[in-house]
């Protein structure tokens, strides 16, 4: 980075919404690195989870307190951190927006796993009441600073399911013709329609319907990212001190498909795919993520713009292909298990991506490196797995549920293993 970089972004203040977590912690490090003044509002609730479940990240992750010292130690770059609620503590958030007065918000604070939120109904609710009120309060209360405040939000590719209708999802929105009763054929552009698969997914759909409304009624700028699945585990900052490291989640809940198998394999674990493996997902490296993010911020749209929505993704694979080449790569052995999503057990996707390449991305692709690079970290840290913790057990359909007959269920770690 120049200096000439850090000096136009050193005035400037960016809060991060979620800067604890798995893709807000990295993003947080890289903009305090690009020279903007971050300030991470966390209510640590992601922590909370883990004491809930009862797993923790395989990598050992510290206390935030000791992860902001470290930084302020490693870069001479100071963050704050303020615990605020933002799905019930809206005075505290408007207080502390007209006291600080940020150019941009990063909003990374909602419930992310889609297993989590199928749970139960009890986490069902939850995902909603902290998804939905968390996004609700923070756009009020952009409203109400009457400040010029530019949101760019962490979505999901998730919001349009599982699959296309043969065409390229394109970035938010999609032109149709309309034909009245006069006959007439009229030109509109509409959201491009979700299909949520989890009460996740639901959540983030519903996100957009409020970015549509209060970009129109009150003329907020918004950036949405529709982000694919991520993989890796650390960025350029995140690796500079171990007290820095990133979240390696690997369980049930919340570990991502990719760092799954490669952790698995890690392990000697047998690399477990659901159904036939035929689902096809969109995938992003976590140095990308924030790269992304950093481009989102400077490039806002313009006062007047429609939501500016981006889909934040480099490349799509089979989860049945990325199996074979962690296999492959790994000598490890694949496990072929029920499904307890309810989806198609082969899907196509086809996504457009050309608004972060015009803005100068260079992707970073699947590599043998890089995958080697996340085993390490696997295997280095594989003395803290909880092997109990890794089958995925959150279920979509009633007939799945626990009293249905045996086969009807997934696998058990034991009848993995076996």
């Amino acid at each position: 980075m120049t200096a000439e970089i850090r000096s136009i972004n050193q005035h400037k203040k960016v809060i991060v919404l979620g800067g604890d977590g798995f893709c807000g912690w990295p993003t947080s490090l890289h903009l305090s690195k690009q020279g903007y003044e971050v300030i991470i509002i966390d209510n640590l609730s992601r922590r909370n989870i883990d004491n809930e479940l009862e797993v923790e990240s395989l990598t050992p992750i510290q206390p935030l307190g000791v992860r902001i010292q470290a930084w302020e130690e490693v870069s001479g770059q100071k963050m704050k951190h303020i615990n605020i609620n933002l799905a019930e503590d809206y005075d505290r958030f408007l207080q502390m927006l007209l006291e600080e007065k940020p150019d941009a918000i990063v909003h990374f604070a909602e419930q992310r796993s889609a297993p989590y939120s199928m749970k139960s109904p009890r986490h069902k609710r939850y995902t909603v009441n902290n998804n939905m009120n968390a996004t609700h309060n923070v756009l009020c209360a952009i409203v109400e600073s009457g400040m010029d405040i530019h949101l760019v939000h962490l979505g999901t590719m998730g919001v349009y399911g599982y699959g296309t209708a043969g065409v390229k999802i394109p970035e938010g929105y999609l032109d149709v013709e309309v034909k009245t009763e006069s006959g007439e054929r009229v030109e509109q552009q509409i959201l491009y329609p979700t299909n949520p698969g989890s009460v996740y997914h639901m959540t983030k759909s519903q996100d957009q319907l409020l970015f549509q409304y209060y970009n129109k009624n009150d003329q907020l700028r918004i950036t949405d990212l529709h982000q694919g699945i991520v993989w890796g585990t650390n960025t350029h900052e995140t690796n500079l001190d171990e007290r820095l490291i990133n979240r390696f989640d690997y369980d049930g809940d919340y570990g991502t498909v990719l760092n799954r198998f490669l952790m698995q394999a890690a392990l000697g674990h047998p690399i477990t795919v659901h159904g036939t493996g035929g689902q096809t997902r969109a995938f992003i490296h976590i140095q990308d993520t924030v790269r992304c993010v950093q481009l989102a911020i400077e490039n806002p749209p313009a006062a007047g713009d429609l939501v500016m929505i981006f889909n934040q993704m480099t490349e799509t694979h089979r989860v049945r292909d990325l199996a074979e080449m962690v296999a492959e790569m790994t000598g490890g052995e694949i496990a072929y298990v029920p499904n307890p999503r309810k989806e198609a057990a082969e899907n196509e996707l086809h996504v457009k991506n050309e608004l972060f390449l015009s803005k100068g991305l260079n992707p970073i692709t699947l590599n043998k490196g890089l995958l080697e690079e996340v085993t390490e970290v696997a295997r280095k840290y594989a003395h803290r797995a909880d092997h109990s913790k890794i089958p995925a057990r959150s279920t979509w359909t009633k007939q799945q549920q626990p009293g249905v007959p045996e086969n009807k269920q997934p696998l058990t770690e034991q009848a993995v293993q076996s």
